[in-house]
């Protein structure tokens, strides 16, 4: 048995996720020099390059990329062992790895980390945040946080959060100046903000529902950001509508920066739910923070359930259509 290398193994398996050895060090806590000598040292001691370093970026060999993909799975028996003797003595310790887009961690997570945080001092916590649908496992992290109907097929997920809803805003002065819009396919006689997906590359369509009707619609915007906070700002500044969830603006309405339009357009639907790849044992460090999510969610306690298909894409209904279900 090669247990002697584990050391490296684990060095090469955190350096070939952020594909840097800067980062890798920071996380580890050691020099990226001593990194680089670690990996030159197993790929001699194994005969084969397992990545391939340029003076930008750091990526996996052909080689490289099967070894890692054969150790991924031992890593995380290795890390699911820890977790039952930290079942045993009831103390979670270790690094908790969560992957959660920017909406999520400014309504989910940064409200409660300082409490999360000290309520589990030796647990360390590490939010990589991050807006497209990430592979928890191939990524290394323990958990995602996303919409129920983003969910990628066979995960267990759990509802971290409320009901949501969608929300139409701009800002008093734009109101003023321009109107207000009675249906949505009015928005095209408006200045709208867009919001771009970083990891595809589309612009966001603007997602509307009235009894049980779904539809989407694609608006030409003069600004586009991919920035959720920054869509906000400049709604306040009074440049067009945004559509961006309610909870994330309901102090700006509450102080009157914005005002909601369209809102029998929006049907409230199944919020947030924390997602993880489908286990035997589920680590106590992800346990305890699941239990301490759910205790925060402002209904009944969400059952774990398990995905089975893809998101249902949002129907798309052209203007005749919309006056008839207006």
């Amino acid at each position: 048995m090669r247990t002697s290398e584990l050391p490296a193994i684990v060095v090469f398996s955190r350096v070939a996720h952020h594909g840097s050895f800067t980062q890798a060090a920071r996380e580890l806590g050691v020099s990226a020099s001593a990194l680089s000598q670690t990996i030159r040292g197993l790929e001699q001691r194994m005969g084969v390059r397992l990545l391939q370093r340029t003076t930008r970026r750091v990526g996996l060999t052909e080689v490289g990329a099967r070894f890692l993909a054969e150790v991924v799975p031992a890593l995380e028996q290795i890390d699911g062992a820890f977790g039952v003797v930290d079942a045993l003595r009831g103390k979670p310790t270790g690094l908790l790895r969560i992957n959660v887009g920017r909406t999520a961690n400014d309504l989910i997570i940064a409200p409660v980390l300082a409490e999360f945080h000290a309520m589990y001092p030796d647990l360390r916590i590490e939010l990589f945040l991050d807006d497209g649908l990430a592979d928890l496992v191939a990524g290394g992290f323990d958990a995602g946080i996303r919409l129920g109907e983003c969910l990628a097929q066979d995960v267990t997920a759990v509802r971290v959060s409320g009901m949501q809803r969608m929300q139409v805003v701009a800002s008093p002065d734009y109101i003023e100046r321009r109107g207000i819009p009675a249906t949505p396919q009015d928005l095209h006689a408006h200045a709208t903000l867009g919001k771009r997906f970083m990891h595809s590359g589309n612009v966001y369509r603007w997602e509307f529902s009235r009894d049980g009707h779904e539809f989407d619609i694609e608006l030409e915007s003069p600004l586009i950001t991919n920035d959720g906070r920054q869509l906000v700002a400049m709604a306040k500044a009074g440049l067009g509508f945004a559509q961006v969830f309610a909870e994330a603006v309901r102090d700006e309405v509450a102080r009157g920066e914005l005002v909601p339009v369209l809102e029998e357009w929006s049907d409230p639907f199944p919020g947030f739910f924390l997602y993880f790849p489908t286990r035997q044992q589920l680590p106590t460090k992800l346990r305890v923070f699941i239990d301490f999510l759910t205790a925060r969610v402002d209904t009944a306690t969400p059952a774990i359930i398990r995905t089975q298909r893809p998101r249902k894409a949002a129907r798309q209904l052209d203007s005749e259509a919309v006056e008839a279900i207006a």
